[in-house]
């Protein structure tokens, strides 16, 4: 797997779904190794973090003794250049049967691609494809719908890619086996911003919990709310506490951490009814999900899925979503929530969801069901598979076809 960021050297659930990837096939029985940029994430501002407990994946960070050179490098040339020997070295040592490109955009760009002899697959965590700042975040104040990336990257103070003008990009995934989207929308919007390739939709995964082991619901002495995640703009939360001006029925507990937590503090400073509880253990995480009225998911820009959400699936605690991105499609699907667009719709669903007695029951039961069915970690390795083997047969690799076809990432790696 190549990928920008991983665990420890990373800020956010992109990298924590790698990692739980690839922990889940290391569990099955296979030899995964991870080469991520460490230099990426220190310039960046990133901290160096401890090591985990050991889980059997091969991690290798690169690093170059002038990492923001390397990275400009990178970014500008779309190629590994400070790297680009090292990782052929690794590719030629570990002869991968699979090459797994996640965000490859400061660790090599579109140049990494073509790279290696194995089946080759590019998961779309972000829209990178499309978009040089990944989130479709127009000028940093507006949802993307109409291409203007020079003005956008300058605005977003981040030197022009010229890479992006001369079809490189495009060529380099011609090299790919099979392309992931996470969700209907991110292949929809791929499309509609001009990638050529087809893409095939395979989403995000949990692993279950013990049902006998989890926490008890957090105490609080009030009914709440919930809203888990990065303290960021784009993440909406700004435009929930208007609506809890009006809603004085139940508080607001914010779980998390980020770069817009002083602003949003200072935005919500007279209503002592919305309290930020800075991070939790996932212990203590579950422990509030639990206790929830419900989640509130407002994020303004374009996700790629919305892991959050099933994370709350998997508690059995409904949603209340903004009707935005992969949002809709991921509640609708599971029937595990409501969608809002303006306040008034906000305060109306937190309404039935105090109020609705066994309405709010039934859609607590069908946001489990839908996570034992949709986004349980052996059923979505069930589906990676099966698109894999696929993939490998368009190939002409009948041997790691026959493999996958069987269930190498169902129950184990097979001879």
């Amino acid at each position: 797997m190549f990928t920008t960021f991983y665990p420890p050297y990373s800020f956010g659930g992109d990298a924590i779904g790698i990692q739980r990837m690839a922990r889940a096939l290391v569990a099955r029985g296979h030899d995964v190794t991870v080469v991520h940029d460490e230099d990426s994430y220190l310039i960046l501002g990133g901290k160096p973090q401890p090591e985990g407990t050991p889980d059997g994946v091969r991690r290798i960070g690169l690093r170059s003794r002038n990492g923001v050179m390397s990275n400009l490098l990178t970014q500008q040339l779309g190629r590994p250049v400070v790297h680009a020997a090292r990782i052929r070295e690794l590719l030629a040592e570990r002869k991968p049967d699979i090459i797994w490109h996640n965000n490859t955009s400061l660790i090599g760009g579109p140049g990494l691609l073509p790279m290696g002899e194995g089946l080759k697959i590019y998961e779309a965590h972000e829209h990178w494809l499309v978009c040089p700042t990944h989130v479709l975040w127009r000028h940093g104040r507006e949802l993307c719908d109409e291409r203007q990336c020079l003005r956008c990257v300058l605005q977003h103070k981040r030197p022009p890619q010229l890479w992006r003008y001369t079809g490189a990009l495009d060529r380099a995934l011609d090299h790919m086996d099979l392309i992931i989207a996470k969700s209907e929308f991110s292949r929809a919007k791929h499309r509609e911003l001009g990638l050529r390739q087809d893409m095939q939709v395979l989403p995000y995964f949990l692993p279950d919990l013990d049902q006998s082991a989890l926490p008890e619901p957090a105490a609080h002495d009030r009914p709440y709310f919930l809203f888990v995640g990065r303290l960021e703009k784009i993440k909406g939360l700004q435009d929930v506490f208007p609506a809890f001006d009006r809603y004085p029925d139940a508080d607001l507990l914010i779980l998390g951490d980020g770069d817009y937590a002083d602003e949003l503090k200072a935005q919500a400073a007279g209503n002592d009814r919305i309290k930020f509880l800075g991070r939790k253990t996932p212990d203590e995480l579950n422990a509030y999900y639990r206790g929830a009225l419900g989640l509130i998911v407002p994020s303004v820009c374009y996700e790629t899925f919305g892991i959050i959400l099933i994370e709350s699936f998997r508690l059995g605690t409904p949603v209340i979503a903004r009707r935005l991105g992969p949002f809709p499609e991921i509640v609708e699907r599971a029937g595990g929530g409501e969608l809002f667009e303006t306040e008034d719709d906000l305060i109306a669903a937190m309404r039935r969801f105090q109020n609705g007695g066994a309405a709010r029951d039934q859609m607590a039961a069908a946001a489990r069901h839908g996570f034992e069915t949709l986004w349980r970690e052996d059923q979505v390795l069930g589906r990676f598979g099966a698109a894999f083997a696929q993939a490998a047969h368009r190939a002409g690799r009948a041997d790691l076809a026959h493999a996958l076809e069987a269930g190498a990432f169902e129950n184990g790696a097979a001879d």
